[in-house]
């Protein structure tokens, strides 16, 4: 197993403040309270009452547990539409990956890449909006949804496919803004990123050192920086060891179990006797492709993935793969 680097270019906090309060009635409606009936019952100013929700150190201790018992007693809320006009925080971030609904879930390393980016948030006290774009349409809402007035604090866009559109127009709108991948066209963005190219050097001159002769590759689709990068990266360690680049050892997938197997079913008729995958659910197609022949893995045929996600161990033996650190490289993005 081998590790990808990771960095990011960027950072900033967020904070917030509160201004109305909502208490639960017995009808089962909601109404609002505001910070004067807050301090008539506390028998305080309004401001000491801010100052209390809001954790301001200058008030007497005594004061503020009577404000907080107050608010402990009657079961206030913080009104989250009001917190947000008073201090122009919502105290929520988006989360756009360039999947469909159903794609979104056929694809592993997207749920795993929400868990992550969920797990921070919460770390953080910040709730995480999710805005799923399979088509070009569904750019369009989500770039009216996400830049509405007070909607958001921030956006995190996964790139791929789908995606740049609304990538550069949220750049000319000035949108808080973080990149998950390299764009494929450069702006003034901060963006966080594996380093893919190194990341395929590495995993192809590991074959090479196994004294594989046909290495191929599994590449993703042309569109995708990463799937780019990584063919990049299987391209230079054979150039700098010497080998000669064979194109009928390349192929392409898009990233999916059965794009893997049928771009394996493509390679086998060129006999290669190692093969780099630029992931690791392409990869899970390309080793049902090779059970399917009387060829072994990896006496006959060596294979490497990259994202080392959990279906990576389901493999018999078990898949070497390039680790994608999803977790550590989420909390940066979610920090920033």
């Amino acid at each position: 197993m081998f590790n990808a680097e990771s960095a990011t270019n960027s950072y900033c906090d967020f904070s917030f403040s509160t201004s109305h309060l909502q208490v639960p009635q017995k009808s089962g409606c909601v109404s609002k309270l505001t910070l004067e009936e807050i301090a008539k019952q506390a028998g305080v100013s309004r401001s000491t009452v801010s100052r209390v929700i809001n954790g301001h150190p200058n008030v007497r201790e005594h004061v503020r547990q009577r404000i907080l018992n107050v608010i402990k007693d009657t079961g206030y809320h913080p009104n989250a539409a009001a917190r947000t006009l008073a201090s122009q925080r919502s105290q929520m971030v988006g989360l756009v990956l360039p999947r469909s609904v159903s794609s979104f879930f056929a694809d592993p390393y997207f749920p795993r890449l929400t868990q992550g980016i969920a797990q921070a948030c919460n770390q953080y006290n910040y709730t995480l909006g999710l805005f799923l774009a399979g088509t070009r349409e569904d750019e369009e809402k989500i770039f009216s949804q996400v830049t509405r007035m007070g909607l958001l604090d921030g956006i995190l866009v996964q790139t791929g496919q789908i995606g740049e559109l609304l990538i550069d127009r949220l750049v000319d709108s000035g949108f808080p803004l973080l990149i998950a991948g390299r764009p494929s066209i450069p702006a003034n963005v901060s963006y966080i990123d594996v380093d893919n190219v190194s990341a395929a050097f590495t995993a192809t001159s590991h074959l090479i050192r196994l004294g594989r002769q046909r290495i191929g590759t599994i590449a993703g689709p042309t569109n995708s920086t990463a799937s780019l990068d990584r063919k990049e990266g299987y391209l230079k360690a054979l150039v700098e060891r010497g080998r000669t680049v064979d194109e009928s050892l390349i192929a392409e997938g898009d990233f999916t179990e059965a794009s893997g197997y049928y771009a394996m079913q493509e390679l086998l008729a060129s006999k290669p006797d190692a093969v780099f995958i630029a992931s690791d659910l392409m990869a899970m197609g390309a080793i049902r492709a090779i059970h399917e022949t009387d060829l072994r893995i990896p006496e006959d045929i060596a294979i490497v993935g990259f994202d080392d996600l959990p279906l990576a161990t389901f493999p018999n033996p078990k898949l070497t793969t390039i680790r994608q650190p999803i977790y550590p490289w989420v909390s940066k993005q979610s920090k920033s």
